[in-house]
């Protein structure tokens, strides 16, 4: 596998080696001429996206590689002790959600025991789950509403997979609450004072006032079905199978509502505040000078200075950069003042592509390049953005509604919201 990552960064590297050569000339025909070779752009194109085919190569032999690593260090013993452990939290932890008492005695051999009956319920509903033995086993994570709490297993690859998928999750800030909101205090101001003689006078101060924010979590649900022809006779692994589709689609729907939701049955969206610097509830942006796009006249990279400095620099040092895909084709074009690329590609190991210095994650359900688009954000998510999550997620299973087939009503509540608006700065595409 070394192999295989080594071709991929030499690729990287040629490849974005050959695009400058191309960019270079495209500059040159466009000072010369005002425009480039059509031709000459589509090779430009073609290189940029070979490019991003690269980068994701790469991503996933590091993700393979992680796995190998994973897979070697869980070889030693012990995991009898870590399962028991596993069986314990999740005892607790559905007891906490439902107000009821669990046997301390729940271990590895109930955990077992339980995620048997789960996926028996799952292939053949009530009818299995209501056996004695099945209701004993089901009762930590039973529902008086028929519904269970995901295997915990189950619930492990869904939250795995949406942190592997989610570019917001990957930077921001995650609370797991009990309730149904997190809540919190502004402190935005600050007391005044001043310096006075021995027998001046000291009238009273300015004294700071406390804001407070909440951020409430919202229900996110995913419904697949399957034949219950497939579920009695086939050898198809829900357990799998569920949780591919339950991450797939949270995986999407969350981005989409961290970047532009409403606010309103769902988590606000950093780009749905206006422009402003009065706090809270405005997030700055730049003008990038041009309507759609970037200066071509060797300023173009102007505004993205302006940006990283209007951020203060307790800020700064982890910040990156978000944009979509077709932004970042066009940001690579972009040399400095001294004729040097502001953009360099990752090549080591677990390094992104950074632009001036900061790095680079692809958000594509930010805006395409267009007049007065948002397009591109400079943030300290981290800082500035709070994602809460409810605790547990649940599944019903329902043979009735849409016969032949069983649906999965799986629901899990989430939230989030900008907290910090000073550690957010955004590119707005206008002239």
């Amino acid at each position: 596998m070394s192999d295989e990552f080594d071709k991929v960064v030499e690729g990287i590297q040629k490849t974005f080696n050959d695009f400058k050569e191309k960019n270079d000339q495209r500059l040159e025909q466009i000072e010369k001429n005002g425009k480039a070779d059509p031709l000459l752009e589509e090779q430009i194109t073609k290189m940029s996206t070979r490019m991003d085919e690269l980068d994701a190569a790469k991503v996933e032999l590091e993700k393979a590689q992680t796995a190998l690593a994973r897979k070697s260090s869980h070889a030693d013993t012990g995991e009898g002790s870590k399962l028991e452990q596993k069986a314990s939290e999740f005892a607790h932890l559905v007891a906490k959600q439902r107000g009821i008492q669990v046997d301390d005695k729940f271990g590895a051999n109930e955990l077992a025991a339980y995620r048997k009956h789960f996926f028996g319920m799952l292939r053949k509903g009530d009818s299995y789950a209501n056996q004695p033995e099945s209701m004993k086993a089901l009762s930590v994570g039973s529902d008086p509403d028929g519904g269970y709490t995901v295997d915990p297993d189950t619930n492990g690859r869904i939250i795995e997979k949406i942190f592997e998928s989610s570019p917001m999750r990957s930077v921001a800030s995650i609370q797991t609450i009990g309730t149904d909101a997190l809540e919190g205090l502004y402190d935005l101001n600050e007391a005044s004072a001043g310096w006075v003689n021995e027998t001046g006078s000291r009238p009273g101060t300015n004294t700071p006032q406390l804001g407070q924010w909440r951020i409430p979590v919202h229900e996110l649900y995913a419904n697949p079905a399957a034949t219950q022809k497939i579920l009695d006779d086939s050898m198809v692994n829900l357990e799998q199978w569920l949780s591919m589709k339950v991450a797939d689609k949270f995986t999407r729907i969350e981005n989409a509502a961290f970047v532009n939701g409403s606010g309103v049955g769902q988590p606000r969206g950093f780009l749905t505040y206006p422009d402003g610097t009065t706090l809270p509830g405005t997030i700055e942006q730049k003008d990038s000078g041009v309507n759609g796009g970037f200066a071509t006249d060797g300023t173009g990279g102007d505004v993205l200075l302006d940006v990283i400095y209007a951020m203060k620099q307790s800020y700064r040092s982890g910040a990156r950069w978000v944009m979509p895909r077709g932004v970042t084709a066009e940001v690579r074009k972009i040399k400095d003042g001294q004729g040097n690329y502001i953009w360099a590609p990752g090549i080591a190991a677990g390094q992104p592509a950074s632009l001036l210095g900061y790095n680079v994650v692809e958000f594509e359900d930010m805006p395409d390049l267009a007049t007065g688009s948002l397009s591109m954000a400079f943030a300290n998510f981290g800082e500035g953005y709070q994602i809460v999550d409810r605790q547990g997620i649940r599944v019903l299973r329902d043979p009735y509604t849409n016969k032949p087939y069983v649906h999965f009503y799986t629901v899990k509540r989430t939230g989030g919201d900008v907290l910090n608006f000073e550690a957010i700065k955004i590119v707005n595409f206008s002239a």
